[in-house]
């Protein structure tokens, strides 16, 4: 089920963020990657169709996962979150309701665990 998705991802880390674009499209998972919050947020009022957005919570120029993920609660309410940061969440910002999270650093099981429980209707 996973396969059926269809992810933006958002890391400002160009390997990370090639390694796991990569990864996630050998598994048949249509990737689309923005290197921070801004590029992140003008595909979020664009036309461009996701499932899910997976997003570090900070990244450079002023658009940090945190309002992403509450901009797409806004404008996009079928769209599934998952926020990753190597901070606890003890020291982020308060995430919002919904929001999964995953620690960095993380497996790529772990991801596709989040992924298949969001493409089954659990997250």
């Amino acid at each position: 089920m996973v396969a059926r998705l269809r992810v933006l991802m958002v890391e400002d880390q160009d390997d990370l963020r090639e390694l796991i674009g990569s990864a996630l499209r050998d598994y048949g998972v249509a990737v689309i990657t923005a290197a921070d919050g801004v590029a992140a947020q003008a595909l979020i009022e664009s036309d461009e169709e996701f499932d899910v957005v997976f997003t570090d919570v900070r990244m450079p120029n002023g658009v940090c996962g945190v309002a992403l993920a509450e901009s797409i609660r806004e404008t996009r309410p079928h769209a599934r979150v998952i926020l990753t940061s190597g901070f606890a969440p003890a020291q982020l910002p308060q995430l919002p309701p919904g929001v999964a999270f995953l620690p960095k650093p993380y497996r790529l099981k772990q991801l596709f665990a989040i992924l298949s429980a969001v493409a089954a209707g659990e997250e």
